[in-house]
């Protein structure tokens, strides 16, 4: 079986790209193809205009990678292991910049701590900012607030943000999908080693996605609105809709019937609605 098959794609400079899948899709095989960390048996990977085979240092040089994995050294404080990291990549006199991004990541009271005495979650700070010492033009986040805090994921996309606003590119790997829908202005699903879509956040609710209206009624749905909505249990009902208009109809025959609306709720298109129909198509129609 292959990990990867047929992948072609091409991120613009400055975007901020989602990569989604389920487990097993070879989202983590395409960024260590693109990190240089595996080389794939045919094709070509460019970052930046730097071939990943041919140009290796250059490459990778432009790339910062945040891997899924909690991979450190046990033998040196987090501000030694980020001075070691400017140093793979010919940066001497960074200190400025690692305080900087200590700070955002809410690392600088650790500063002087030795990696082995870190949470989970303060080890995930550090490996975010060993991808950012270097200052890439492009940033790949593999699952980055995997196991993490509330408060680190506000602070990281707050950060994060503001990278992308200055001008770098950031591809997002993430199990999170609200994160995806709020920050990524374009995406990739992958299944089975192949992408299969790919379009614009907003295109892609559009064309998979539906407003819901959510109703909690005190007896029987009226036949004119049960053939499209789904039971939810509790008295709730879901009803789709496409926009306003759809929902003062389906309320209005909620009154024609005399049916009284505890409560009421409409829910905005949601990327895991699209996600799921999109992993349940056959091969044939993605």
């Amino acid at each position: 079986m292959q990990a990867l098959s047929g992948v072609t794609l091409e991120i613009a400079q400055g975007e901020f790209f989602g990569l989604l899948g389920p487990n097993g899709a070879g989202k983590t095989t395409l960024i260590n193809v693109v990190a240089g960390l595996a080389r794939a048996d045919a094709g070509a990977v460019s970052v930046m205009g730097a071939d990943t085979a041919t140009e290796y240092r250059r490459a990778r040089r432009m790339l910062g990678v945040v891997p899924q994995e909690l991979v450190f050294d046990p033998f040196f404080t987090v501000r030694e292991t980020l001075r070691l990291q400017s140093g793979y990549f010919g940066m001497r006199e960074n200190d400025a910049w690692i305080e900087e991004v200590m700070h955002h990541l809410d690392l600088t009271s650790k500063a002087n701590a030795n990696m082995r005495s870190l949470s989970g979650g303060m080890k995930r700070r550090v490996l975010i900012a060993q991808a950012l010492v270097h200052k890439p033009p492009v940033i790949i986040l593999d699952e980055p607030t995997a196991g993490v805090d509330v408060e680190l994921r506000q602070d990281l996309w707050q950060f994060v943000r503001r990278l992308n606003a200055d001008g770098h590119t950031i591809v997002l790997t993430t199990h999170y999908l609200e994160e995806a829908q709020e920050l990524c202005s374009r995406i990739a699903m992958m299944r089975d080693g192949r992408i299969v879509a790919l379009d614009t956040t907003a295109n892609l609710l559009a064309a998979f996605s539906e407003r819901v209206l959510r109703v909690k009624i005190d007896c029987e749905l009226p036949a004119s609105l049960v053939a499209s909505a789904r039971d939810e249990g509790g008295g709730w009902w879901r009803v789709p809709v496409r926009d306003s208009a759809h929902v003062e109809d389906a309320l209005a025959k909620l009154r024609a019937a005399g049916v009284t609306v505890e409560s009421l709720e409409v829910a905005e298109p949601e990327l895991e609605q699209v996600f799921l129909k999109i992993m349940r198509q056959r091969p044939e129609e993605s």
